[in-house]
């Protein structure tokens, strides 16, 4: 398993831009970006030990950051 942390522009690299200007311009999405961000912080820091943590509580921490991932790549594909 990879350690690597998931950073959105480097998962949906065709969306960089419209990040950028959706995190300006719209405070819901804006909030879902650093809502993601704090989530995979904290995933990676548990998943590399740099804070430890019980395994029920790593799955909490990739299941809200995977449904924050989905949620935002919802958000940029819609029409």
């Amino acid at each position: 398993m990879s350690h690597t942390p998931h950073e959105l522009p480097e998962d949906f690299p065709e969306h960089v831009a419209k990040m950028q200007e959706l995190r300006a311009s719209d405070a819901h999405f804006a909030k879902m970006y650093d809502a993601y961000h704090t989530a995979n912080r904290a995933t990676h820091r548990a998943e590399t030990d740099v804070e430890p943590t019980s395994d029920d509580h790593m799955a909490e921490l990739r299941r809200e950051r995977m449904f924050l991932k989905d949620q935002i790549y919802a958000y940029l594909t819609k029409s």
